[in-house]
């Protein structure tokens, strides 16, 4: 029989601990990537994520809600870095 937690860690701080990387990792790449190798380096930096999400999860040891807060946090920096390579790829038109 197992003795549950007195004072749990919040599932959701590796939530936002993935949702922080994907926006680090999206504007290193946008910023130090030449244009032409930001999309596929994007594709890298995503799955560098997926993988940060399944370990972040896997850490905190709680089986409740694992899928849910997967979820969470790919859907989540999915749209973040989205957002972001959209806002480069506006940035990129503009002529210098």
């Amino acid at each position: 029989m197992t003795e549950p937690a007195l004072a749990p860690r919040n599932a959701f701080v590796g939530v936002i601990v993935v949702w922080a990387a994907a926006f680090v990792t999206t504007v290193a790449i946008g910023i130090f990537v030449p244009e032409e190798w930001r999309v596929p380096w994007m594709l890298v930096g995503f799955g560098g994520v997926v993988l940060l999400s399944f370990a972040v999860q896997l850490w905190y040891g709680r089986t409740q809600g694992f899928i849910f807060r997967v979820a969470s946090s790919v859907v989540g920096a999915l749209l973040l870095m989205g957002v972001i390579s959209v806002g480069f790829g506006v940035a990129a038109l503009i002529p210098t």
